[in-house]
């Protein structure tokens, strides 16, 4: 009779919400803890044996911290303030009645834990990360010591810094962290076993939804487990355990979704915390990923940034050689190819390439492979000629996902082709849960199934672990997937590697949409701007590598006693492509960070001085000054690869500066005596109405007492650029108030805030009165406290005139720009990218055109009408606009997170307007942005006689030949690589005076590429180019 009554009681109907709730209950962290099942995942309880703490503002090595002097520290005990450093010794001893048991030590605190045993760093511990225990045994022998001492370094910050009251707020420097836990636990293995079983059901049951019959199945099994378990009894485990394994064994059909799982751990190179930390964070993350796959053979992990790989191989060998180790069983996947995750918009196509060249020949040197995928999860933007990139550097595969951070439209794809501007194409695959950070749970499995390509492919990418500040996979995620490895209702999940996942993509890709052009990010377009010392510096180390490059391989091709200084340009470039980071380079990043990076700039130009010194006295000693003084002529050099007339300011006889109009052949010196006269001087007018015009023979101009442009015309013509009744050259201050993400984001709301800059503290002045150059000045106040002051250059023969600008900035949440409405109509606006161009829309006709409300560019954008244009040109501004007619140059920005003092300095920057006939092709546009990036050097010289010198020039203007330097792996071989910069298909002559005898066509990885031997003709070596392909030939010279 009883029996009989119980069954009618367990066969009683459901109530869904409280079903569903009681099983939450059951395993709840917060309710009924006294009774329920969490309650029980810790057995016994055991306090340390001793603990004690050594302090130290200073991140230092484990020798030197077990050697200092250690007080005695408790839990509840508070340690500071942010980025000083704990070392704790902790002294165990397991009771004896644990034999048989699984032990564990646990610590919680606010800060980011190391534990160290035996010297060796063991296991990170992160509150944050769900990283709380290191294992001691798993099951306690006898046999085995049962008292032992480690040490925990503990970093006072967290996973994500210290932002005061939000995580993106600038550090608080006097935040202090706790020691909230540190003892000894039995950790109850059958208890956490069936926690996850229920956790994964109870999902299920709420996740599916009521109308599919899995959903009941598995909370009416999730049920009756709580019903059957008894959480005093374990006896009682294994039965309620088998009710789940009768579930979770029932299997999909062959059609269901394949998930393709890899442990992931984002690692910001820094971010919220500065290059130092990071160090660390990557030590705590990857070795908790060893002891992982120690006990977990499956797994595989996923790692990119070779400058990471680098750091752990100084600062951790012990932990590098296990590394290694699993790299050779292939768990450890070294992917990315690139030195660090750099922002895909700013840096330099060759940048780029360096990026790739220095990743790939690290992960060759270090594992024995390159890179098949390229891999930037974070990045805020992709520029459209990465994918030729990417297929030079040996890589046709690409993960991302920060495209599902669009803010206006939803990006059409998750698997598909995205093809770039030359027509190279790559494979691209956004992992449909839109995240790198997955925790292994049900409802992100459900979000990967349903993704935007369902049905052309049946294959998606899921990465799992803690990232951003670190940490990595945990077991726990380990265990959730294994239970949905094949389980009806849900998508298959296996633990996979990138190139199992692309290599089935590749296999069903025949469906697949192509992408053409960039992947504009329609968020962070703040990045283009914020930062504006981190971004001079940026444009100006990668013009003085160039230089140091070009000047070193000519020093070298013409004197063999030269030594090429590979190892400290390797170092300089490391330092620069480190800063291109995708939170360094775009601005988004603490102050602390933005020291070290302005620290790294500086060294780059100290550095860079002196290596060029040596290479033009090397290239040039017999001509060089021998003693300060008696200096009659000037030694001019040109890096570029194109003859270049231009007026220069030289050193006379006195110390004195003078301007002298001089012509320098193409990537060569000429040396100066007697200037050139100009064909037109120029002239220097002031009016009687105050404003000032200037001439010289190639552009005039008039300028109202503001400094504002009236009018600019080519000598000669009646074709107005600037439009009636406007003004060019006008400031404009907007309000920059973004809706979270200061120092990133502007948003489209700022354009209704314009208000013009219209105070004037000192009138426009003739500073110069012409001849080889004419110059006026003035200043005006920007908002409440800031001054700008400028000076507006016409040089002899020059097509652009030049705006010289120095602002005193000290606003908050304003963005200062300046804009030039032209007398032009077009409904694309060309902007210089990486080895090329591309055109953006003028109007905002869809929500595609008005999303790209602020834009990036390199140095010019362009707007042009059949037969005639007006270029923008800049020498470290990205940030930029066009709409309608109005051309616009962002300038400041004035974020307070996370940096409180972001862009409050002294700024000094040169922009220039060039109008221009025909198209900006045939104009000389792209030309003329580079002089004004890489100007000439001159240096006192004897006045002895001397032929002019050319290394290289190219046949056509629509190819630019970019990049000069020594082969990697070749001492007596020169890489030189070229592009065509013009949108068209030409055939170009490369000509060079240096003893070339060989010349083969090689990768952006400097491989030689099959029958790539180019023959030596009379007029050089032939290349053929189609619109904006880059090139690269190595050039072995004749010893």
């Amino acid at each position: 009779m009883r029996r009989a009554r119980r069954a009618a009681a367990m066969a009683a109907p459901e109530h869904r919400r409280t079903a569903l709730e009681r099983v939450d209950k059951f395993i709840s962290e917060i309710y009924f803890t006294d009774c329920n099942l969490r309650g029980r995942l810790f057995g016994d309880r055991c306090p340390l044996a001793s603990l004690s703490c050594f302090q130290t503002p200073r991140r230092i090595p484990y020798d030197e911290a077990v050697g200092q002097e250690f007080r005695p520290a408790k839990v509840g005990d508070s340690f500071g303030p942010t980025w000083e450093t704990c070392w704790f010794k902790v002294e165990l001893s397991i009771p004896p009645a644990w034999v048989g048991r699984e032990v564990h030590f646990i610590w919680e605190s606010d800060g980011e834990g190391m534990v160290w045993r035996d010297a060796q760093p063991v296991q990170g511990l992160t509150k944050e990360g769900e990283k709380t225990s290191y294992i001691l045994t798993s099951s306690l022998k006898e046999t085995e010591p049962h008292s032992l001492t480690l040490y925990v370094e503990l970093a006072c910050n967290g996973l994500f810094g210290a932002g005061k009251g939000s995580m993106i707020a600038p550090p608080d420097p006097d935040r202090r962290f706790t020691l909230s836990k540190a003892e000894l636990v039995v950790f109850n293995r059958d208890v956490y076993e069936l926690l996850v079983d229920l956790e994964i059901l109870l999902d299920m049951a709420k996740l599916l939804g009521e109308e599919n019959q899995r959903s009941f199945q598995a909370m009416y099994a999730a049920n009756q487990m709580v019903n059957v378990c008894d959480v005093k009894d374990p006896s009682t485990f294994s039965a309620a355990r088998d009710l789940a394994a009768a579930i979770f064994s029932q299997r999909n059909g062959e059609s269901q979704h394949t998930i393709h799982a890899v442990g992931h751990c984002h690692i910001d190179s820094a971010w919220l915390w500065p290059y130092e930390e990071t160090v660390r964070k990557c030590a705590r993350s990857w070795v908790t990923v060893v002891r992982l796959m120690e006990g977990n053979p499956e797994l595989t992990f996923a790692c990119s940034q070779a400058q990471q790989f680098e750091w752990v191989r100084s600062w951790y060998p012990g932990l590098y050689a296990q590394i290694q180790d699993f790299v050779a069983k292939g768990q450890f996947i070294p992917v990315g190819g690139t030195w660090v995750e750099m922002d895909g918009n700013l840096p330099s196509g060759e940048s780029m390439v360096r990026q790739f060249l220095q990743g790939q020949r690290f992960f060759q040197e270090q594992f024995g492979r390159i890179c098949s995928e390229f891999w930037l999860p974070d990045t805020f933007g992709y520029s459209a000629q990465l994918p030729q990139l990417m297929r030079g550097c040996g890589i046709r595969r690409f993960l991302t996902q920060k495209l599902s951070w669009n803010l206006v439209n939803t990006f059409p794809h998750h698997t598909f082709f995205w093809e770039g501007i030359d027509g190279s194409r790559v494979l691209t695959h956004f992992p449909p849960g839109d995240s790198y950070g997955m925790h292994g749970r049900v409802e992100e499995m459900l979000k990967t199934v349903n993704n935007r390509d369902k049905g052309r492919v049946n294959h998606s990418a899921f990465l799992f672990g803690f990232g951003d500040g670190g940490g990595g996979p945990t077991q726990k995620m380990l265990d959730r997937m294994k239970r949905m490895s094949d389980t009806d209702g849900l998508p298959k999940v296996e633990i996979s590697t990138p190139d199992r996942l692309f290599s089935v993509l590749e296999k069903e890709s025949s469906q697949l949409c192509t992408w053409v052009g960039e992947l504009f990010l329609e968020l962070h377009n703040g990045t283009y701007t914020t930062q504006a010392q981190i971004k001079k510096g940026n444009r100006e180390c990668e013009r003085i590598l160039h230089d140091v490059e070009v000047l070193s391989t000519l020093a070298l091709a013409r004197g063999s006693a030269f030594q090429y200084p590979a190892s400290q340009l390797q170092r300089l470039w490391r330092l620069l492509l480190l800063n291109q980071f995708h939170d360094v380079l775009p601005g988004s990043c603490i102050q602390l960070v933005v020291e070290d990076a302005l620290q790294y700039y500086a060294e780059i130009r100290r550095a860079g001085a002196r290596l060029q010194e040596e290479a033009v006295r090397s290239l040039c000693g017999e001509l060089l000054q021998p003693k300060a003084g008696s200096a009659e002529g000037t030694l001019v050099l040109n890096t570029l690869p194109w003859e270049r007339t231009e007026v220069i300011s030289r050193t006379g006889p006195a110390g004195t500066q003078t301007l002298a109009l001089v012509t320098v052949p193409s990537m060569g010196y000429a040396i100066v005596k007697e200037p050139l006269l100009p064909p037109q001087p120029v002239s220097v007018r002031k009016q009687e109405d105050g404003s000032i015009a200037m001439e010289n023979g190639v552009i005039a101009v008039c300028l109202d007492a503001m400094g504002r442009l009236t009018s600019l015309r080519l000598a000669g013509s009646e074709r107005e650029s600037i439009p009636d009744g406007c003004c060019a050259n006008q400031f404009a201050l907007f309000d920059d108030v973004p809706l979270y993400w200061d120092a990133w984001d502007v948003m489209d709301y700022h354009l209704e805030t314009r208000k013009p800059v219209t105070t004037l503290l000192k009138p426009l002045e003739i500073t110069l009165a012409g001849g080889l150059r004419g110059s006026a000045s003035f200043s005006l106040q920007v908002g409440e406290s800031s001054t700008l002051t400028q000076e507006i250059i016409l040089d002899a023969t020059c097509p652009y005139l030049r705006f010289l600008t120095q602002v005193e900035w000290k606003e908050a949440h304003k963005f200062l720009k300046v804009e030039f409405p032209v007398q032009v109509r077009s409904t694309n606006t060309t902007y210089e990218i990486q080895f090329g161009h591309l055109q953006r829309p003028t109007h905002w006709n869809t929500s595609w055109d008005w999303a790209r409300f602020e834009v990036w560019a390199h140095k010019w954008l362009d707007l042009s009408e059949h037969g005639f244009g007006v270029a923008l040109l800049n020498d470290c501004k990205y940030g930029a606009s066009a709409h309608r007619n109005v051309l616009s140059l962002s300038l400041l920005r004035a974020p307070k997170s996370p940096d409180a003092t972001a862009d409050m300095a002294h700024h000094q920057f040169t922009y220039a307007v060039m109008p221009h006939w025909g198209s900006f092709q045939d104009a000389g546009v792209i030309q003329c942005a580079y002089n004004l990036n890489f100007p000439l050097h001159a240096v006192p010289a004897r006045s002895a006689q001397c032929p002019a010198w050319s290394a290289f020039s190219v046949s056509s203007p629509a190819v630019v030949l970019e990049t000069v330097k020594r082969a990697e792996d070749r001492p007596e071989a020169v890489v030189v690589r070229l592009y065509e910069a013009h949108g068209s298909t030409v055939v170009a002559w490369l000509q060079t005076s240096l003893p070339v005898q060989e010349a083969i066509l090689c990768d952006l990885l400097e491989r030689p590429a099959p029958r790539g031997r180019l023959p030596l003709e009379q007029q050089g070596v032939r290349l053929s180019f189609s619109p904006f392909r880059v090139l690269s030939i190595l050039l072995v010279l004749r010893q």
